[in-house]
């Protein structure tokens, strides 16, 4: 019999603490004792009280181009990158006056130089790709160094397939064979 009071009074006791922990709904304010009124959807305003694009704008500083950890702008030249044929190193005519306008940018901005970043498609070995990875970044950095551009603002480097997409179709291959000119901060 102790028991089963016990256990009355301990359901009793959790039903007295559910139900006073229930209150009602809070009262929604009247729309006349509110900052705009009665009126819907903010119609009071007038369109001179409202701030410009431009206002907006002044207080924000210019997006830095370059990525804070790397140092590197991927962006800047990102419209002159060199495409290759397939397996191969040599540069089309095609894609020279990129290279021309990259040392015109060198040129302009005498703090940067490029990174040259040589890419391959996911045919043939990880090994075969950093290769010819290699050996068109160097191709494009031995065009530049032919037109006038200084060694000390170019670096050669190679990713291999590392970035392409294995399995793809001819045209994302065609892009995964490519240099990167990658505008770097000099030091």
């Amino acid at each position: 019999m102790k028991l089963v009071s016990k256990k009355l009074c301990l359901v009793l006791a959790s039903a007295a603490f559910v139900l006073a922990g229930c209150s009602k709904k809070p009262a929604r304010p009247d729309p006349n004792a509110t900052m705009m009124g009665p009126q819907s959807g903010g119609s009071n305003i007038a369109p001179s009280n409202l701030s410009t694009v431009s206002d907006l704008n002044t207080g924000l500083a210019e997006r830095d181009p370059f990525d804070p950890l790397t140092g590197q702008n991927r962006e800047a030249l990102a419209a002159n990158t060199v495409y290759f044929d397939f397996d191969q190193s040599a540069i089309k005519p095609s894609e020279r006056e990129k290279l021309k306008n990259a040392k015109t940018y060198l040129e302009t901005n005498p703090g940067m130089r490029l990174l040259l970043e040589g890419h391959c498609d996911w045919r043939g070995t990880a090994e075969y790709n950093l290769g010819l990875g290699d050996r068109r970044a160097n191709a494009v950095k031995k065009y530049l160094l032919s037109i006038g551009v200084a060694a000390d603002k170019l670096e050669a480097n190679s990713k291999g397939s590392l970035e392409a997409k294995t399995n793809a179709d001819a045209t994302t291959m065609e892009k995964d064979r490519r240099v990167d000119l990658v505008v770097v901060k000099s030091k």
